[in-house]
This record gives structure tokens, C-alpha cells and sequence, in this order.
């Protein structure tokens, strides 16, 4: 019989969020704290249709504002930069956050400028990544190691401080086709999936267990996230709307029919409804994509922890 994977019993509710000033993130640990939020979490490219920030500074600024908060990345694009100094970055920001963080990574690809803009052949994004997770876990360890491999090789590194969470804080992978669930079941302490509908996320879980059984690995705690698009609103068409025109111009494609099918739309009820048709399929960790105007955040925010938060 396949293993299931040992899910947390506590369901958790955080945000994604962009925090381009000082002022910015302040708002944000203050609103997080007011609403009771237990995480917030960035995105990561290096090049984007819209502006975007630096995930880890963005972190550490966080960090300093808040002590109680989780914080994640969703997810970081590994392979566009080498694990190395990724390594001494992310143990800092664990140190600095108390062990908060969660470091989610991905292998991107949507947006093959950026790659090329880093030297990086787009085909290698997976191999890249694979290898740059044994890297961090090596240099996290504490101890001098050596690495030997496609694309990363050293001798006796001797990386410290090590990070406060043992062994480095939880890789969290994301990612939907079916090498990325084999990767995560050989290699990630969870997954923040992505556009994604329930039925996939259970089906995705069992992938995942079974790719951990095929390589002899046993897993203790594996973290069950999901980036959900949400948009709360006096009717389904209205809240899709809203959604899609900013989530087609994120994307810069037509995002109409993704919007309807991966999102969360609609009235407190049909939130609330979506979220716990996720949690029935395994997610203990939903992280809310706030989709529509920037200035409408702190609404949602607002709404969703005092309408829909109860009915979970």
C-alpha cells in the first residue's frame, strides 16, 4: 500500500503580497497582525510584465516589523541564480525571522527572457533545480561538504552561521506536471501548488506519495500549501470580472477561462466553499492571491478574515 503523506491537523490562511516601500510593509505586518493572519508570502521573477520586487528583501523587511508571522516565498525561481549564495541569503533570512520561514521554490520557464537574461538554457530548469535543492541541504547541514555534479561543484564549504531551523528551513516545491510531483516526493518537505483545481490537488498528493515510496523515503511532516486566486464580490460574475481583467494583464494573455475555472469567486459562501473543497483533498495552508486592484487589498483582506474565515 502507497504512504500517505502525514498532513498537518491545523489549517492555516496567508496572503501573497508585494511590499514596494518602507510604508508598504508596514501596512502589511499591521494588517496581517489586526486580521489575525498566520503568514504572508512574495512571488519572484527576475523580469515580469508588471514590476515586481525582490522576494528575500522584501522578506528580511518583514521580518524585522513582525515576530509571529510565517513567512514564505511562492515560489522562488532556484534555477535562474546559483544555490550557493542562494544558500547564505536564505539561512540569514531564516536567522533573521527566528526560523519563520518556509522557502518555496520553482523552476519557472513561462517567461524565457528572464532566463536568457541570466545565462540560463530554459531546458535546464528542472535538472537545475534538483540539483540547487541538494546543494542547499548540504551547505544548511553546518558541516564543511563538497558537492560534485551537472551544473555545481566545491570542495569542503564550510557555510555558517547554519539556520536556525535544523537543516535549514522547509523546501516547499511548486509546480503541477508529473516530474515536479516526482521531484517533490524524492525531495521537497511540501508543495504550494498553483493553478490547480481540488481534484487535481488530490490526485497530486497521491503522485507525490508515491514518488517518495518508489525512492525509499519516508516522510515525517509534509507541508500541503495552495496560491489561490480569490476575489470576493455581490455576485460570481461581478468577482470574475474583476479578476480577470487583472489577471489577464498580469499574464498578458487572455486569462478569462483560467480565471473561471482556478479561482475563488464570488460571495463569502462560494469562497468558503472552494477553500474547503481543497481542504477535503489534503491543503492545510491556503494562500490567498488577492486578484484586482492593489488598492482593494486591504478590503478583501478585511472581508475574507471576518465573513469567510468563519464559515472554514
Amino acid at each position: 500500500m502507497t504512504q500517505t503523506l502525514p498532513l498537518d491537523a491545523e489549517f492555516l490562511t496567508g496572503f501573497i503580497s508585494t511590499m514596494p516601500s518602507a510604508a508598504a510593509a508596514r501596512e502589511t505586518a499591521a494588517l496581517a497582525q489586526r486580521l489575525d493572519y498566520d503568514s504572508v508570502w512574495v512571488g519572484d521573477h527576475v523580469a515580469f510584465p508588471v514590476p515586481i520586487l525582490d522576494p528575500l528583501l522584501q522578506l528580511a523587511q518583514l521580518a524585522a516589523l513582525d515576530d509571529r508571522l510565517l513567512l514564505g516565498t511562492a515560489v522562488y525561481l532556484l534555477p535562474l541564480r546559483h544555490p550557493t549564495p542562494v544558500a547564505k541569503q536564505v539561512a540569514t533570512l531564516d536567522r533573521l525571522s527566528d526560523g519563520r520561514l518556509v522557502f518555496g521554490v520553482g523552476v519557472g520557464g513561462e517567461f524565457p527572457a528572464e532566463f536568457a537574461a541570466c545565462g540560463v538554457p530554459v531546458e535546464e530548469r528542472g535538472a537545475r533545480l534538483s540539483e540547487g535543492i541538494a546543494v542547499l541541504r548540504k551547505l544548511w547541514s553546518g558541516d564543511p561538504v563538497s558537492h560534485e555534479g551537472r551544473f555545481y561543484a566545491f570542495e569542503e564549504v564550510h557555510m555558517l552561521p547554519a539556520p536556525v531551523q535544523p537543516g535549514g528551513p522547509p523546501i516547499w516545491c511548486g509546480g503541477r506536471s508529473p516530474a515536479a510531483l516526482a521531484r517533490m516526493g524524492r525531495l521537497a518537505d511540501g508543495w504550494i501548488s498553483y493553478v490547480v483545481t481540488p481534484e487535481a490537488y488530490a490526485a497530486g498528493l497521491e503522485a507525490i506519495a508515491r514518488a517518495a515510496e518508489a525512492a525509499g523515503r519516508r516522510i515525517s511532516r509534509f507541508g500541503t500549501g495552495h496560491l489561490l486566486f480569490m476575489r470576493l464580490g455581490a455576485t460570481r460574475e461581478q468577482a470574475h470580472e474583476h479578476a480577470n481583467r487583472h489577471l489577464s494583464q498580469r499574464y498578458a494573455m487572455d486569462f478569462s477561462l483560467a480565471t473561471a475555472r482556478y479561482a475563488a469567486l464570488g460571495r463569502p459562501a462560494d469562497v468558503a466553499e472552494r477553500i474547503d473543497a481543497f481542504r477535503r483533498a489534503g491543503l492545510r495552508h491556503v494562500v490567498l492571491d488577492l486578484v484586482g486592484p492593489f488598492e482593494d487589498r486591504n478590503d478583501q483582506l478585511e472581508h475574507f478574515a471576518k465573513e469567510v474565515r468563519p464559515l472554514l
